[in-house]
């Protein structure tokens, strides 16, 4: 019989399921890993690929990256700044280059880089509206999985499959350099 949303999984009675900040951080290194994964192929794309919409809903190629993009901005500003910004919409601009998303993940990446050290156990612990700030965390990894895995059947149908991107690839290739759970 599958889980429903109130089922509740094996936890020991009286704890709570919750992840640590060095857990977040190394799904954030996944996120990071997966998507220069899906980013390196873009190289010498014909623009008419990347410029075109409609394939996965509304979105092309392009659209799709940008919004994953964004969405990643968004949360991590909304929850840098405990709501007080908002952060950028790229999806409402034009289509940038494929160069210029490199270079806006880049400082994205910068960005991450500066905050997520100073996450804290306390902090991703902290409920917000009911829902754990580890769990806004870990949704935003979720959401660039979903996000690359469109991407990734789009470049797959042009002959440039990224190959695995999975979460235990990223795992199986930190352990192999002797770096497992880091």
């Amino acid at each position: 019989m599958p889980l429903r949303p109130t089922d509740t999984l094996a936890v020991p009675r009286g704890r709570r399921l919750t992840l640590q900040a060095d857990d977040i951080r190394y799904l954030f290194a996944y996120d990071r890993w997966a998507t220069r994964r899906v980013l390196a192929l873009l190289d010498s794309l014909d623009p008419a690929v990347w410029s075109r919409a409609d394939e996965v809903g509304e979105r092309g190629l392009g659209s799709i990256l940008v919004h994953h993009l964004g969405a990643s901005q968004r949360w991590r500003i909304g929850l840098q700044s405990q709501g007080v910004e908002e952060g950028p919409e790229p999806e409402l601009e034009p289509l940038p280059t494929i160069d210029e998303l490199g270079e806006r993940w880049q400082a994205e990446w910068g960005a991450l880089d500066a905050w997520l050290p100073t996450l804290t156990d306390g902090h991703v612990a902290y409920v917000h509206e009911g829902v754990p700030i580890w769990v806004m965390l870990a949704h935003v990894v979720n959401h660039g999985t979903q996000h690359r895995g469109e991407a990734a059947a789009l470049l797959t149908a042009e002959g440039r499959s990224p190959g695995e991107i999975d979460l235990i690839f990223f795992a199986e290739e930190l352990a192999e350099a002797g770096k497992p759970g880091t």
